[in-house]
């Protein structure tokens, strides 16, 4: 795990481990928890660039990425790439040897839906986190996703990759209804105890990706693709607040209006509510 990596699994608000110890058992220092990396506007410029690459070819590691960003006349090492990737929570979905570990102290839950149909709303839900380009930096989404019926059952923004935003998403969703699994990557923001204990505490059985499997969360995949494409690379948002307005707009749009080849033609809340 690179010194980033081990940096990003701190929990700053974990209840029983303090952010010293965290940083004693994960071998790095304190001040580089407390540390906030300077992104110049070239990153940013840079990031977007990727992030429209990544959109269409998520299966492009960051060497196809780098030559990619080479022909639209950017040009720099692969290790930028790599950092700007990590930075981003971009990783290619093809299948690895290895993954991104997750923190230490957390719990990894295996893949439960290998085999499974999918036969009813609210019988599984996947969860997944995207990198948005603003004009004036960049923000993170996370939503909750009905897969029987593509329906978003709650999202949110956040400026930084801590749990919190994944928390309160989640916790926004179970108001509206209780799924039977839930099923996540193994990024520190769904393997914290704050977050699994909410899924345990409501009887809902925890289903991670497999390692190597790039289909394990295909419906959120798909959703990002469609919500870039649709919407935030078409708007270019200025700021966090104005994407949360938009977004707003475009997710009712999604869920109540966008039909679906693969439902019929129908919408996601017309399968959802079953009518």
């Amino acid at each position: 795990m690179s010194h980033e990596e081990r940096v990003a699994c701190i929990e700053k608000n974990n209840p029983s481990l303090t952010i010293v110890r965290q940083a004693d058992l994960l071998d790095i220092s304190r001040a580089s928890v407390y540390y906030e990396p300077t992104i110049n506007e070239q990153d940013i410029r840079i990031m977007n660039a990727i992030d429209e690459i990544f959109t269409k070819c998520p299966f492009y590691g960051s060497r196809r990425i780098r030559q990619d960003l080479k022909d639209e006349g950017i040009c720099i090492c692969r290790e930028h790439v790599q950092r700007l990737m990590r930075l981003m929570g971009l990783e290619a979905i093809y299948p690895k040897k290895r993954t991104t570990m997750p923190h230490p102290e957390h719990k990894k839950y295996p893949y439960l839906l290998r085999g499974i149909p999918i036969i009813r709303p609210n019988h599984v839900w996947g969860t997944d986190i995207t990198y948005v380009k603003l004009e004036c930096g960049f923000c993170y989404l996370v939503c909750h996703l009905d897969w029987f019926s593509r329906y978003v059952i709650a999202w949110e923004l956040s400026t930084s990759l801590d749990s919190s935003f994944c928390i309160d998403s989640l916790t926004r969703a179970l108001k509206a209804a209780i799924p039977e699994f839930h099923n996540s990557d193994q990024g520190v923001q769904f393997t914290s105890k704050e977050y699994t204990d909410i899924l345990l505490s409501n009887n809902i059985r925890i289903s991670m990706d497999g390692r190597g499997r790039c289909m394990d969360n295909i419906f959120t995949e798909r959703l990002w693709r469609t919500v870039k494409y649709e919407d935030i690379f078409l708007r270019s948002y200025r700021n966090i607040d104005e994407a949360r307005k938009g977004l707003t707009a475009y997710f009712s749009f999604y869920n109540t209006a966008r039909k679906h080849q693969s439902l019929d033609y129908r919408t996601p809340a017309d399968v959802y509510f079953g009518k």
